[in-house]
């Protein structure tokens, strides 16, 4: 595309900055209080640096640090940066889930940028749900914006063992439960698997995020796999504030960037890295907001034909910082070769295939060549069938093959507390053969679709053995979980969904290749129940959390609010005096 450089007075800011009037007056005179002169950002593009840094993000607490090196480079370009926090969300300590948030921190991205004279922003994002959220705020303004990536922690260890975020915590929980090892060892686990800043380095929701953004485009080349402490992201971090300057002389936008074919690379390089089932949810909000009509189809398609390259916790066996190693990101992004469209732009102006030249593997161990893939297809699947007819997600690279196909009666617990009273009884009426389900933990009914899809394995089956079995929810879980685990039916029990009507005992088929979820009951039996359901009592009465159960969509639909997908979203900035 051919790019025509901005003149100053046509740059958003003037309207505040550079009208001869009242209120211009007031924006120039109150930017003098805060001590800057009027050669400070006159005529200067003005940068929003959007940090969800907080003391209570510890996958963010380097931002300190490095929004000053984004501003040093806005600084060298010739803009005027402006630090705006905008809504941390911390993963592992806000509760019910961030998940509940995301559309939060995306609605107050879209508010900052329309309301402030920005005429673009850098997006500091990692920790899981940051990543789409700022994007889907910054996509529905539609001003220049980048996205500068957390970066992943330092490996974890213990006593010489390599530890793994999220899935060595559920590994070793299972064990400890077990009887296997004992509480002092499992301190030990505790003190060692998080120990640098960063967000979590196994192939969890945030990686597999950053690493489709930069397929995505929207981050410089490179950038998601660097870890977090290394000083190249540093580096980085200056270079996307240089960067982001000439975005906003260019008018290079989100719009330019983001098609139906660089949505297939985010999807193609989420499939080759066995990335977090959240990326479906997340993926598909993304592109509404682009107005890209991405399905959970689509990723099912992708799924069959796209190699898993990266052996990387929990479907492999190493680490981020071993992928970063190894070549990273555009290392893998050449070996997908003709899976990839190289032709698409990236917000540093060049296309994706220019971006990836040159890029080689170091290690074809950690990165697979596409002649040696660690499985060959079905990173992750999409399932339909009477009891998701809107679909629901499976990871079968992080399954016991034996399970991929299953028949076994429904243990069924009708929410979260009565799951959690009663899965260790040793009453339970439960085998290895069994299939458990959890309803009500979607989107309205949880509230806010949790992180609670590994559901846990009864302690006395544990106690056996046993290490895997079917389980089935509307939840979703982390991207650092594994096992046959069915996520995200949709539609979600507490709205009426067929998984509201499962009873114990009743007979469920996951075929995976098939790509089937079936209740083995008949149609007249099942629209008996249908009939008998009656809705719950939504969970909110007030505040943010009733906007959220009125308006929150499904889990194929991306989980965004429906009135703020594309069709009422970009395009409708009012005049601001």
């Amino acid at each position: 595309m051919t790019l025509i450089r901005k003149k100053p007075e046509e740059l958003r800011s003037h309207r505040w900055y550079g009208v001869n009037d009242l209120r211009s007056f007031g924006h120039r005179s109150r930017t003098a209080q805060m001590g800057y002169h009027a050669s400070d950002y006159m005529g200067k593009p003005v940068i929003a640096v959007l940090n969800t840094w907080s003391e209570i993000n510890s996958c963010h607490t380097h931002f300190k640090q490095r929004v000053e090196e984004v501003k040093r480079g806005i600084w060298q370009a010739g803009g005027f940066p402006v630090e705006m926090p905008v809504m941390t969300l911390a993963e592992p300590f806000q509760k019910p889930t961030t998940m509940l948030y995301r559309n939060f921190l995306a609605m107050e991205v879209e508010e900052v940028l329309r309301s402030y004279p920005f005429d673009g922003c850098v997006l500091m994002g990692g920790c899981d749900k940051t990543t789409p959220g700022l994007l889907m705020g910054a996509i529905s303004m539609n001003l220049p914006a980048i996205y500068l990536p957390a970066g992943p922690m330092l490996r974890g260890d213990w006593n010489g063992r390599t530890l793994g975020s999220g899935s060595d915590t559920w590994k070793y929980w299972a064990e400890l439960r077990a009887g296997k090892i004992t509480e002092d060892e499992w301190k030990g686990v505790e003190s060692g698997i998080a120990r640098s800043p960063g967000h979590c380095m196994t192939m969890g929701t945030a990686s597999t995020m950053t690493s489709a953004a930069e397929a995505l485009g929207m981050t410089l080349p490179g950038f998601a796999s660097i870890p977090a402490v290394d000083s190249r992201h540093a580096q980085h971090a200056s270079l996307t504030g240089q960067r982001i300057v000439e975005m906003v002389w260019t008018d290079l936008k989100p719009s330019d960037i983001l098609t139906p074919k660089s949505f297939d690379n985010a999807v193609t390089t989420v499939l080759a890295l066995s990335g977090s089932t959240n990326a479906i949810v997340h993926l598909v909000a993304v592109a509404r907001r682009a107005g890209v009509p991405l399905t959970t189809a689509r990723f099912d398609a992708l799924a069959r034909v796209t190699p898993v390259l990266g052996n990387i916790r929990p479907a492999g066996k190493y680490l981020m910082e071993d992928f970063f190693y190894a070549g990273g990101l555009r290392a893998l992004l050449a070996e997908l070769g003709d899976l990839i469209d190289d032709s698409q732009l990236t917000v540093n102006g060049a296309t994706l295939g220019e971006n990836i030249a040159g890029a080689e593997i170091f290690n074809d161990d950690v990165i697979r060549r596409r002649a040696n893939p660690l499985v060959p297809n079905d990173g992750l699947a999409v399932l339909t069938g009477n009891l998701a007819p809107d679909g629901a997600v499976i990871k079968p690279a992080a399954m016991e093959a034996h399970l991929l196909k299953h028949r076994g009666p429904a243990v069924v617990f009708s929410d979260y507390a009565d799951m959690a009273a009663r899965i260790d009884d040793e009453a339970l009426d439960v085998t290895a053969d069994s299939v458990i389900v959890l309803q009500h933990a979607g989107p309205v009914g949880a509230p806010g679709m949790p992180e609670w899809g590994q559901l846990p394995i009864p302690q006395k089956l544990l106690k056996e053995g046993v290490r895997d079995m079917v389980r089935i929810s509307d939840a979703r879980m982390s991207g650092t979980s594994y096992g046959a685990c069915v996520l995200h039916v949709a539609p979600e029990s507490f709205v009426g969904g067929p998984l509201a009507l499962v009873k114990d005992g009743d007979i469920v088929e996951l075929d995976v290749p098939a790509r089937r979820l079936h209740l083995d009951i008949t149609d007249d039996e099942l629209a008996a129940r249908r009939a008998a359901w009656k809705a719950p009592k939504r969970p909110f009465e007030r505040g943010f959390g009733v906007m959220h159960q009125l308006h929150v969509t499904q889990a194929d639909k991306g989980c965004d609010f429906d009135f703020l997908e594309e069709k009422t979203a970009t395009g409708g900035e009012p005049d601001i005096h």
